[in-house]
């Protein structure tokens, strides 16, 4: 491999010849040998979209050149259109704030508008990375603005797909109306109830949960570019901050707007925990439903097995024709993921000292990652599960009417003692409900089929009693 040397303030440094990053990105590769992981896509995207709209701002506001300007715009577009990824190669786990993803970014746009101009990579005459790509911007209104915009970026599709999946479950709760069961608290039987309404309580936990990630999403569009170091706008502006926000929006149609106090937004990170915990919540919930396909689909014939799954691979290396249920499997896992990724930003938000929050890196990669991980998730859940989920209708009759628990609807007639004695016994002897209140002569038999009608008792109210207020 060739080299070419660059000096930065600390010194001279090799850089391979052929790289668009400088020497500051270097100094960061041999500093950070940590994870291997780098900076997810929306990341970069939404970094090079906010150089982008500095660049414009500023030779708009007549303090860069035009020549450089328009090379500048012409280098982001290219890495925007997908080149030159795989430039961005600083580890997840650097310096404080997000520096040296900020530089890698900084340099590779001035390496490659200089290209642009006729300069050699590594020169910085025509464009330099420091006074012309990050012009009027620091780290730390440029990290926390790409923060922002790489969440916002990614709602629309985490969003969309919850819906999706909700809309599934909304699908299966029609599709499974008249599909009576025994309903189940404590793991143990409950009062009956129809699979259909079991789905339609999932349905709804999801579009909730999406509900809470949109609302939590409108916290990100307030962005605090041009606050540049500590959030007084040293060296940029109220004007350049204007535009730098009327590009941003205008480059991605969202809703942004400049931040209405640039030291909160410089300070915390609280608007991305804010978004975190709102996907938190979404993936227990997404989690918790997950867990219950796998109760009620477990069998085939010693399990509860009231539904089942498509199968989408063999279960066993060393059984036969076993099926798991391995899409709710591995949702499950996505969503302890998620869950733990809210953690680490939760600990590193509350840990920003003064004017910054240092913690930035690890708490944008850990919000991108539960965010793509979950809205991938969702997608192969509805797509390779729920849309293909089937009830086994007998199944769920023959466990209902073996339950005891529908002696329930006996208490406003025979009273709490007298129904739970009842159903002891039923337990105890094996014999129905319906044969030992008529043996004990304590209802007769056409009110009794009434009551203990399994149809009528999903319904609410008292079963059998026909008064109108009731």
């Amino acid at each position: 491999m060739s080299f070419r040397t660059e000096r930065d303030p600390l010194g001279e440094l090799p850089v391979p010849a052929d790289a668009y990053y400088g020497v500051q990105t270097q100094r960061a590769i041999e500093n950070f040998p940590i994870s291997g992981l780098r900076a997810p896509a929306d990341l970069v995207v939404a970094t090079i979209l906010v150089k982008k709209a500095a660049a414009e701002a500023n030779a708009a506001l007549g303090r860069l050149d035009r020549d450089i300007a328009a090379a500048i715009l012409d280098a982001a577009d290219e890495i925007l259109s997908g080149r030159l990824r795989d430039q961005f190669v600083v580890d997840v786990y650097q310096a404080g704030a997000g520096t040296s993803h900020n530089m890698n970014a900084n340099e590779v746009l001035a390496n490659r508008a200089g290209e642009i101009l006729g300069e050699p990579r590594g020169t910085y005459r025509r464009v330099h990375p420091n006074d012309h790509v990050n012009m009027g911007q620091s780290t730390n209104d440029v990290f926390p603005t790409a923060t922002r915009l790489a969440l916002l970026l990614g709602a629309v599709l985490l969003g969309a797909n919850a819906h999706v999946l909700a809309e599934s479950l909304a699908h299966k709760a029609d599709e499974f109306a008249d599909v009576l069961k025994t309903g189940r608290t404590h793991l143990q039987d409950a009062v009956p109830i129809t699979l259909g309404q079991e789905f339609s309580g999932y349905a709804d936990c999801v579009r909730r949960g999406a509900e809470d990630v949109r609302h939590a999403s409108e916290q990100l569009e307030e962005l605090n570019i041009g606050a540049t170091a500590v959030g007084t706008s040293l060296n940029a502006g109220d004007e350049y901050r204007r535009l730098v926000v009327r590009n941003l929006a205008r480059y991605t149609n969202l809703p942004l707007k400049p931040a209405s106090n640039l030291f909160r937004v410089t300070q915390s990170m609280g608007d991305v925990l804010a978004y975190s915990s709102a996907m938190r919540r979404l993936a227990v919930e997404v989690g918790k439903i997950a867990s219950d396909l796998r109760l009620l689909s477990m069998g085939p014939r010693a399990g509860i097995s009231e539904i089942s799954l498509p199968a989408v691979q063999p279960g066993s290396s060393i059984m036969p024709g076993k099926v798991n249920p391995s899409v709710p499997e591995m949702v499950n896992q996505v969503c302890f993921q998620v869950v733990g990724c809210d953690t680490t930003v939760a600990i590193a938000c509350e840990a920003g000292q003064l004017e910054l929050n240092v913690m930035m890196p690890v708490i944008a990669w850990n919000a991108l990652h539960a965010s793509t991980i979950l809205r991938e998730s969702m997608k192969v859940f509805r797509h390779r599960c729920v849309d293909g989920i089937a009830a086994d209708r007998t199944r769920a009759r023959d466990l209902l009417e073996r339950s005891t628990a529908s002696a329930t609807a006996l208490s406003p007639y025979i009273g709490y003692a007298a129904t739970a004695d009842i159903a002891k016994e039923s337990v105890k002897t094996g014999r129905s409900i319906r044969e030992l209140v008529l043996e004990r002569g304590l209802v007769d038999a056409t009110r009794l089929d009434d009551i203990l009608s399994l149809n009528s008792m999903t319904r609410g109210g008292i079963v059998g009693d026909d008064r109108k207020d009731v």
